[in-house]
This record gives structure tokens, sequence and C-alpha cells, in this order.
């Protein structure tokens, strides 16, 4: 692996990486590559080890190893998306299509295989930590960005920055940091075809088979939840041959002031 140039902090989101990987050597170049970058790390060898990181609050991203002592490392993610607004990076020898389809469909953010290259997982980490801005902490629900930003759609709205979507209701649609990215996506460019290299483009920037069939199984999955949340059906719809498209008029705007 290569050495990879220093990046200035003042180019990253300062949050703190959990590393859980049981092999200290690989958990250290992780560290150091993260160094590079301008980011600060802490290693766990277990899951046990990283849930008690995870509740002790501070982490922005975790980058999670599937081959743990006490687990699998895919029990481990999908309890973190269970309980927190985390990034998650799997980075794992375990990279069979299956596998980064499953880790996909659960909630990770973004799958990277063993070994890998220094440049590359740095990439992806940035790439994770700015799609995944921490919502308002759950303690303070009524705090939000002065310029949180709303896509209202169908009798539903997107927050941007809180990372939520509500039906007309009022009432809360639970989504994957995957669904939500794809949802973004298109309501960002409404009654526009997009293709699935273009939707990879915007989420996951990956080109891969196994991110090319996920787009089709996260779109899936996302549809159900718009359809049965919004007043019409077929909100996202299928151009055969060429991806998919937001069937619906989109306003953007910003929540009225307090």
């Amino acid at each position: 692996m290569t050495e990879e140039p220093t990046v200035g902090r003042s180019e990253l989101p300062e949050r703190l990486i959990l590393v859980v990987d049981d092999d200290a050597a690989v958990a250290r170049i992780v560290e150091r590559v993260l160094a590079t970058g301008g980011l600060s790390a802490i290693s766990v060898g277990s899951a046990d080890e990283a849930r008690r990181a995870v509740e002790a609050g501070g982490i922005g991203l975790a980058i999670v190893d599937l081959t743990l002592p006490d687990g699998d490392g895919l029990v481990l993610t999908r309890w973190i998306k269970e309980h927190t607004d985390l990034g998650i990076l799997i980075l794992s020898a375990r990279g069979d299509t299956t596998e980064r389809i499953v880790g996909l469909e659960i909630g990770a953010d973004d799958f990277l295989g063993k070994p890998f290259e220094p440049r590359e997982l740095l990439a992806r980490v940035r790439a994770v930590l700015r799609r995944t801005k921490p919502r308002p902490s759950p303690l303070n629900p009524d705090s939000r960005a002065d310029d949180e930003c709303i896509y209202e759609f169908d009798g539903l709205k997107l927050s941007v920055d809180r990372r939520t979507l509500h039906d007309r209701g009022g009432n809360p649609v639970e989504l994957t940091n995957a669904e939500f990215g794809l949802l973004r996506a298109l309501v960002e460019h409404p009654n526009r075809v997009l293709s699935r290299d273009q939707l990879l483009d915007l989420t996951h920037g990956e080109r891969t088979s196994a991110f090319d069939r996920s787009v089709d199984v996260q779109v899936a999955r996302l549809r159900k939840k718009i359809e049965r949340a919004s007043a019409e059906q077929q909100v996202i719809k299928t151009v055969r041959g060429a991806g998919y498209i937001l069937a619906a008029k989109v306003r953007r705007g910003a929540p009225a002031p307090r």
C-alpha cells in the first residue's frame, strides 16, 4: 500500500472515527491512513467494545470488519443503524457480492474489501462523512440549522439536514441511509430520468456490479415506503432500460421561522 499525502483538517468534517477490527495490525494501518487525511480514530477489537464506544458518544463514523470474535459485523452494523445516525463503512475480506448487498441493505453506507488502497479508503471515508451529516440531538428535537432545507412532494416532507421524511400527517417514515440517499437524489432531480450509474454517482459513487444490483433493491424498498405514506401510487417510476424518475412536483424551501 502506498503513502497518502496529508490533507488539511479544515477540508474534512471533524468527527471521530471508530475502527472495529480484531486484527490490531490492520486497525493501526487504518488509523494511520485516516491520520494522513486529518481524521482522528480509535480502535476496538470486538462488537461489545464497539457498542460501548458508540453508546459513550462522540463517534461520527464506524469502520466495521465483518469477522469479529464475539459476533458478526453485519449484526453490529444493524444495531448501530437501529440506534444511531452514524455513517458506516464495512471493511472486510468477506467481499463477495451477496455480503456486499446484504451490508448495504441493512444500512451500511459503503463497502470496501481487503486488502485496500489507502487513498481509496480515505476517499470513501470522506464521502461517507459528507453524506451522513448528523441530525439534531434527540435530547433537543426542536433544534435545527438556520439553513435547513426541506423538499415537499406529494404531501411528504424530506429534510436534508435532519435526514428525516414525514408523511402528510407529520408522522416519521423510517429510512435507511441508503434509502435516504436515493430519495434525496431523486427529489433533487424531479421529473428527470436517472440511470443506475447516475444514482450511484449521487449516492455511493461506485460502479461495481454489487452496487448496481443493490440500486434496484433499494428503490423497490423505498417505493413501498413512499407509496404507503403518500397520496398517489407510483411516485417513483421505472423507465424501462433507462432508470428511475420521481414523477411528482417538488417544492424546495426552508421551515417557517419559529
